[in-house]
């Protein structure tokens, strides 16, 4: 190796010193001195070049390559190099399904409760993904001993058991309710969640409504003994604006807010708005081009997260993820809506609990293996203008098929508001009742040519009575525009 600092002293002119040989020797120097870091650089470069083929395995000469194996870095290199080439899991199927888990963490009651459950799904042809909230009150099977309970307590009985373990048995419960392969797990706590969010500089997030909630839990007040002082008053108002960890973590947990915001279902919502912030900040050119930031955020993050996915594998994610837009981005809300997938029901301990409609998971199964099925974009838009209100009633024996039914009529841009069993259940075709009377065209056409329906205009009299319940009926709580009847044929299609 040559000495860098004799070799510049080496080629320094000897001639006597003036102004202009001065300013040479000045130029001279300093072009050395760029040399110099150059073939340091090209020396680094070839150096990683030889052991990048020799780790592919261009060198079999094992006496000239064996001594490498035993410097520790080669084998970690090695290791990298070799994880490189193996795929994701889950790309063998063109899908990759990671769960996305929050909870309270050290100092929260129920730490270990998961309070965000999320189905994440990447779609590597349609280059698109989906969030799918799971409530946490949904009941699901665990083992032979705890038989059925709220899934937000997995995690806890697993980490109880064997700390570390409640990643892999979350993963395997959101499995079993969606009978779809979760490949990969990242659980993170409050504190790390705040962390990221303030080492990012801040996420930005359109709040849909404006909301107050009065009984939102103070920090370190969870014991005083004045019972109004452990809780603060929340309020967000409606527009875009940039939270920062603390803030963000409010807006995303809160759930006792007045109006709509006052749910768990919009409070998932809530939650997947401010993962999908985070994915905007974390590869915005500003973090990408600041190593000291992303390092930082690896460091917060090491006593806050856990994951089973490797380095590698998250820098591959990173680069499959990177350039999906936020309209490429599906949400969904497992919710007890009268068009959606769950209802209220109560444990065997009196606890409120949620149930799947159908009495099995096979809706919610259908939902998320068809999530990524689109309609065209102008198709749509048209039937979007019109906002057409379907309610849609199975008018069969056949279990679940309004539900099926709406699930694929929804992403046409149709308004679902409302699934239920007719009261008639001896249907052989399907039929539209348009009481619009022709006035939504573009969602009559369409609703049509999906279902191959007969349409009419006129209602048979038990539908007008039911109809004329209104919000008192056990199956139409909203007056539509359009009801559709399932019939047998439809279970054909």
């Amino acid at each position: 190796m040559y000495d860098n600092d004799r070799l510049l002293k080496d080629l320094e002119p000897t001639t006597s010193q003036n102004p202009d040989s001065e300013a040479v020797s000045k130029k001279s120097n300093s072009f050395l001195s760029k040399l110099t870091k150059l073939s340091s650089f090209i020396l680094a470069f070839l150096m990683v070049f030889f052991i990048f083929f020799y780790l592919k395995g261009s060198i079999s000469d094992q006496s000239t390559t064996s001594w490498l194996n035993k410097i520790p870095v080669i084998g970690q290199i090695k290791h990298f190099v070799e994880s490189s080439t193996s795929p994701l899991k889950g790309e063998d199927r063109g899908r990759i399904n990671i769960a996305l888990l929050g909870i309270g963490g050290k100092g929260h009651d129920g730490g270990e409760l998961t309070d965000t459950i999320i189905a994440s799904s990447l779609d590597l042809g349609a280059k698109k993904t989906a969030m799918v909230s799971i409530p946490r009150d949904l009941v699901v099977p665990i083992d032979n001993t705890l038989g059925w309970r709220k899934i937000n307590n997995v995690n806890a009985y697993a980490e109880r058991a064997q700390p570390g373990s409640g990643g892999l048995a979350a993963s395997q419960a959101i499995s079993t309710v969606l009978e779809a392969p979760i490949d990969y797990y990242v659980k993170i706590d409050f504190n790390g969640f705040v962390k990221i969010v303030d080492e990012l500089g801040g996420i930005n997030i359109c709040v849909d409504r404006t909301f107050d909630d009065y009984t939102y839990p103070a920090a370190g007040q969870e014991d005083n003994p004045n019972y109004n002082s452990r809780f603060e008053h929340l309020h967000f108002e409606a527009g875009c604006q940039t939270m920062d960890g603390t803030t963000a973590l409010k807006y995303a947990r809160s759930r006792h807010a007045y109006g709509p915001e006052g749910t768990d279902f919009a409070r998932a919502a809530r939650q997947q708005k401010a993962i999908a912030a985070i994915k905007d900040k974390a590869l915005s050119r500003e973090t990408i081009f600041s190593p000291k930031k992303i390092l930082n955020i690896i460091t917060d993050l090491s006593d806050h997260i856990q994951t089973n996915l490797t380095l590698i594998e998250m820098t591959k994610l990173w680069g499959l993820v990177k350039d999906i837009k936020a309209e490429d981005i599906i949400t969904r809300v497992l919710d007890n809506s009268p068009a959606g997938l769950l209802m209220d029901s109560v444990g065997e301990d009196g606890a409120y609990t949620l149930v799947p409609r159908a009495g099995n998971f096979s809706e919610l199964q259908y939902l998320y293996k068809n999530i990524f099925q689109s309609a065209p974009v102008d198709t749509k838009a048209k039937v979007g203008e019109e906002r057409a209100r379907i309610q849609i009633l199975n008018g069969t024996w056949i279990n679940g098929l309004a539900s099926r039914t709406a699930i694929d009529l929804e992403k046409y841009g149709f308004v679902i508001v409302g699934t239920a069993n007719c009261s008639k259940q001896d249907y052989e075709k399907s039929v539209i009742y348009d009481l619009t009377f022709g006035n939504k065209k573009e969602s009559l056409k369409l609703l049509k040519e999906k279902t191959n329906a007969n349409v009419s205009f006129t209602l048979p009299d038990w539908l007008k009575e039911e109809l004329s319940r209104g919000s008192n009926s056990s199956t139409i709580k909203v007056q539509p525009d359009l009801i559709l009847i399932v019939g047998q044929d439809l279970d054909k299609k």
